[in-house]
């Protein structure tokens, strides 16, 4: 049942698949200080990539905010009218005084930015189709379900973005989620426990929340890990993972839950792996998801120490120093098969012309 939705609309060709919008970050009094996470963070890496000159304002596509109407392709309404209690959203962000605030304001100050980030979700799922790859800085809310929110996620991001490509986008039949943060992402799992196009991986410490049961057994490709996992091991079996997950099912589109919150000292993560651990898991996965030409959505996720920005920036610009992630490759359609195969036997004619 198609509606009208502007986060569909075309984005510029001169742009990067790179959303982001000034609106995602949340700053309240002080009060954004309460949650352990960064709540600028995404800001933060757009400043970095500003300043390593990868990108510029004007290329970067801005990500417009989900209405009511777009939510409602995942949620119930009654869950959306949960959110004009001001309690219920102090518990699923963890940040106890927004209970006390007037639900305008809770609206404005946190669901707002929370809603622009899942309406980045939903637009970066159309570019990676569209261009082969796309980046949202915010996202990836995995906690949230169609009638359930927690751990700082109000709205279903991940599943929105996969079912507006299954109900919008011809040739998106299947997709597969490489959960890397360090939680179970429950929130997806439980939308998708019994639908067989998706296929989820999801790698996380078996011992942290949220602990759900239910959900895991969703799963399909399950790897709990121990307190303080270090980089070889986490490397060694996300690498064996994600080429076993693809090579299991190739889906139409991945979605990768890049959190940061693997970090060694991570105060919610528990895992003990290095800057350079994520850097390279990232370029991991974006290979695996190149050589077979799947089209791939990152979102950002979860990351609760203020040095998590410049590691996410460090690992977009070692993407795109690999080749990985480009601009012109972008603009050509690159993991469009149909683009890939006319550059493939154009370079081919060449080849044939310079042996005669």
């Amino acid at each position: 049942r198609p509606h009208r939705t502007e986060l569909y609309e075309d984005a510029p060709s001169a742009c990067w698949p790179i959303v982001y919008s000034p609106d995602y970050n949340i700053t309240f009094m002080g009060l954004e200080k309460l949650h352990p996470f960064d709540a600028g963070k995404w800001g933060k890496v757009i400043n970095f990539l500003k300043e390593e000159k990868l990108i510029a304002d004007d290329l970067i596509v801005q990500a417009r905010e989900a209405t009511d109407e777009d939510l409602l392709v995942v949620h119930t309404r009654r869950y959306l009218n949960k959110l004009k209690w001001s309690f219920v959203v102090a518990t699923i962000t963890e940040i106890p005084p927004v209970a006390f605030l007037p639900n305008f304001v809770v609206q404005r100050k946190v669901l707002k930015p929370l809603r622009t980030q899942t309406g980045g979700t939903i637009m970066a799922g159309k570019l990676a189709v569209d261009r082969g790859w796309a980046i949202n800085v915010g996202g990836g809310f995995h906690h949230c379900s169609s009638d359930k929110g927690g751990g700082f996620c109000a709205y279903a991001d991940i599943t929105l973005a996969i079912k507006f490509l299954f109900e919008r986008v011809q040739g998106v039949s299947k997709a597969t989620i490489i959960d890397l943060d360090a939680h179970q992402g429950n929130g997806h799992e439980r939308d998708f426990m019994d639908d067989h196009r998706v296929y989820i991986m999801d790698v996380y410490n078996r011992y942290i929340y949220p602990g759900d049961g239910f959900a895991k057994r969703a799963i399909k490709r399950k790897v709990e890990l121990e307190w303080g996992t270090e980089d070889t091991e986490y490397l060694q079996k996300v690498h064996t993972h994600v080429e076993g997950a693809l090579n299991e099912v190739k889906p139409d589109v991945i979605v990768y839950n890049a959190g940061t919150d693997i970090l060694d000292g991570d105060p919610l993560g528990g895992l003990a792996i290095s800057p350079q651990g994520i850097v390279k898991r990232d370029e991991v996965v974006f290979k695996a998801a190149r050589s077979r030409r799947i089209p791939i959505l990152m979102v950002t996720s979860g990351g609760y120490q203020k040095r998590t920005a410049r590691i996410i920036a460090d690992s977009i610009l070692n993407l795109h120093s690999l080749g990985l992630i480009d601009k012109e490759l972008a603009i050509s359609g690159a993991g469009n098969p149909k683009v890939e195969q006319m550059i493939r036997d154009s370079a081919k004619d060449l080849t044939d012309l310079s042996l005669q």
